[in-house]
């Protein structure tokens, strides 16, 4: 039966329209094979609010502002992600991408990022999918995957205007995850990782096996449950920091939910499994006082990838954020990550701080 109504199915076909016992061509951009489809976005999803893609306009972040308005890309789902560069005057020496942790957003590691830039190098981070500025359901996510996919998509767009510098990454807790599963994707990628209060492991006194198995059967019953928000107390020793964790309102206060602490798992066992094959070079910052992501799992890194170019640093009573610790060890914390990445550097393009 013709279904056209007021178009004869003549004029249809004259227009492009199938003909009879022909199917309509699919061009739904979703339909695309995934690493085609990833290209595609690599092509046009770096935005500048100054020149918005087409439509941006329509989406808005969960704050309400316009990504038209914000710095953003589109990942291979088609959500928009928020992003910040820190590009310094002098041409870079070197690319670092900031991966940031659970339930927070890019903004708090603007002052790791400004010490970088001060030598020259280009930073660039990005609001994981359902997490500060980005679109996405809050701190919530099907597979862990994505996060790591999104990681390399904006490694990509940034390597593509400067495909001749060295790439490092600098991950916190969760985004320390991250990094090593992507370092580990694609490890020639990437000049070395700075670890900074890594999750590398579940807590081992926290997820027993009846913990763990009772977590399976919850997340087949109320994925969704929430199993407690993170208290702002361990994050660091210096009230002001934690005070200022506990009112930032681009940060998920609500709780962790039983699917996601599955992802968490998943990654954790996916990066245990990798360790033995870890050849690229790594820095390990842990505070032995850390109740949020346990020191264990970086010893653990630190003594079993087979990697000669490593090392770790124990922070005595440090807390989890260990960038925004007591100052002298926020302090020896940016020295150690400056240094260490500046160490790597090739000699010729070694940076010296701005304005020196």
């Amino acid at each position: 039966m013709w279904t056209q109504p007021g178009v004869t199915r003549a004029e249809y076909q004259r227009k492009g329209g199938p003909r009879e016992g022909e199917r309509k061509r699919e061009t739904h951009k979703y339909r695309r094979e995934p690493e085609e489809k990833l290209k595609l976005h690599r092509k046009r999803s770096f935005t500048d609010p100054s020149m918005p893609e087409p439509g941006a306009a329509a989406r808005r972040s969960p704050q309400g502002v316009p990504y038209a308005e914000l710095r953003h890309f589109v990942n291979a789902d088609g959500l928009h992600l928020f992003c910040r560069y820190w590009e310094p005057a002098a041409p870079p020496r070197a690319l670092v991408l900031i991966v940031h942790g659970a339930g927070e957003h890019c903004g708090p590691y603007d002052e790791i990022a400004q010490k970088l830039k001060e030598l020259s190098m280009l930073v660039f981070a990005h609001d994981h999918v359902g997490h500060g500025q980005s679109e996405g359901d809050r701190m919530n996510i099907k597979d862990f995957q994505v996060y790591i996919r999104d990681s390399l998509q904006h490694v990509d767009l940034v390597k593509s205007r400067h495909p001749d510098l060295p790439v490092f990454i600098v991950g916190h807790s969760m985004g320390g995850a991250i990094s090593i599963l992507a370092a580990c994707e694609r490890p020639g990628d990437f000049a070395g990782v700075v670890l900074i209060a890594p999750m590398v492991q579940m807590n081992p006194d926290s997820a027993t096996p009846f913990k763990v198995f009772m977590a399976k059967v919850l997340n087949h019953m109320v994925p969704s449950l929430s199993l407690g928000s993170i208290d702002s107390k361990w994050i660091s020793r210096d009230k002001k920091q934690v005070e200022t964790y506990a009112t930032d309102e681009l940060i998920f206060h609500g709780g962790m939910r039983v699917s996601f602490a599955m992802q968490l798992m998943g990654a954790a066992a996916r990066i245990e499994k990798e360790i033995p094959s870890i050849n690229w070079p790594f820095l390990l910052l842990h505070g032995d006082d850390d109740k949020l992501c346990d020191i264990r799992g970086s010893k653990m890194m630190y003594e079993n990838a087979p990697c000669s170019d490593k090392k770790i640093k124990v922070f005595e009573g440090g807390y989890h954020c260990l960038h925004h610790e007591l100052p002298e060890v926020a302090d020896a914390v940016l020295k150690e990550v400056t240094g260490w990445i500046t160490e790597r550097l090739p000699a010729a393009t070694s940076p010296q701080p701005q304005g020196s």
